[in-house]
């Protein structure tokens, strides 16, 4: 398939990103965005374009194609990718469903979180029984932050190497080849639970800010997590979510990156050897990176109800203890008046109840 027209789905930082991006490199782009957050549309309309900087310098990016009509959107669209948080997906898949036509590729880029399948319940839901040709990355293929008003991104980061999988499994290779015309990041997932392991929110965002709860409310918007909330201590944390992470995905068969490894390879810092708590605090990407600006932030909501949530799932289901996922759970459910594990992503959520490990992973 050659690639002619991408539609974009989601103007936030990776949506508003990819559309100067990919119309820079020749692609047809159309940007959507729900009309309740319309107003992160307004400021492309009004200047025509998009202002592109990253390292190359800044360079105006004429785009013009912003709708808030998702079938408009994605109509004769080669790939429809979804760059909306993780919250949103069903909702988009409610809209979607209905209106994908045989052959268009579903790209969801961002932080794995079993998106696909859980586009495919939807998409049950709604009374749409067949197949998509679907997948989804462990994260997103740009470090990048977008400023909708001024129609303008700072990228930070044009990801080396992103995990891709897709739904079911077998069809990864096809779709990968299809989604490289657009990045040639990707490299194949064993499966979508292999890039949701894959995924390193859950175990960078929410016990390190935890930790650092007091300073983020005193900051009132002036925090800096990799560079000031990284520290000898709250790495611990992180690194024993780490541990607790990879003896899952190793009882279940998958041999899963550290957090050295998966952030070289994304390119956020290079592994010259140095202590983990150092590559954040002096990254070229990660020190540019403000936030989270308040506790109600994506790095305890999103990170903890669809990653740690899912996480502390696998581990009992595998038979892997998980006491310091468990903790951050319950303590940022705590702090935020949530509970998460009745609200956030589970195996029963995602239809898997009463399935035995092998029969999850072979289901994918």
């Amino acid at each position: 398939m050659k690639v002619g027209k991408v539609a974009v789905i989601g103007a936030g930082n990776g949506g508003i990103t990819a559309a100067a991006d990919l119309t820079n490199r020749g692609f047809s782009v159309s940007l959507f965005e729900s009309p309740a957050f319309s107003e992160n549309l307004e400021g492309i309309r009004k200047r025509r374009g998009i202002v592109l900087q990253d390292g190359n310098g800044e360079k105006f990016i004429d785009f013009t194609d912003v709708t808030t009509d998702i079938e408009e959107a994605v109509r004769d669209a080669e790939i429809i990718m979804l760059t909306v948080p993780s919250f949103a997906i069903e909702n988009i898949a409610g809209q979607l469903a209905p209106i994908v036509k045989k052959g268009q590729v579903i790209l969801l880029n961002g932080a794995g979180s079993m998106g696909s399948v859980r586009f495919v319940n939807r998409a049950k839901e709604v009374g749409i029984e067949r197949a998509f040709d679907i997948a989804e990355t462990n994260s997103l293929t740009y470090g990048t932050r977008a400023f909708p008003d001024e129609a303008r991104v700072e990228v930070s980061l044009y990801a080396k190497r992103i995990f891709l999988a897709a739904f079911p499994s077998s069809r990864t290779g096809r779709i990968l080849e299809i989604c490289s015309e657009l990045y040639e990041c990707f490299i194949p997932a064993e499966s979508v639970w292999h890039a949701a392991l894959e995924n390193g929110n859950p175990e960078v965002h929410p016990g390190p800010a935890l930790l650092n709860a007091g300073r983020i409310d005193h900051s009132k918007g002036e925090f800096w997590l990799y560079k000031e909330g990284i520290t000898e201590h709250t790495i611990k944390l992180l690194r024993a979510i780490e541990r607790e992470r990879m003896a899952i995905g190793s009882a279940l068969g998958y041999n899963l990156e550290d957090a050295v490894q998966s952030r070289d390879g994304r390119g956020y810092f290079e592994d010259d050897g140095r202590s983990l708590q150092e590559l954040f605090n002096t990254s070229p990407v990660y020190t540019k990176i403000k936030g989270p600006v308040s506790i109600d932030s994506r790095y305890f909501t999103e990170d903890i109800s669809n990653g740690l949530v899912l996480w502390s799932n696998l581990g009992k289901l595998a038979g892997v203890g998980t006491p310091n996922i468990d903790a951050v759970i319950t303590l940022g459910g705590t702090l935020l008046a949530q509970d998460f594990r009745q609200t956030g992503l589970t195996l029963d959520k995602l239809g898997f109840s009463g399935m035995t490990s092998a029969e999850i992973l072979e289901s994918v």
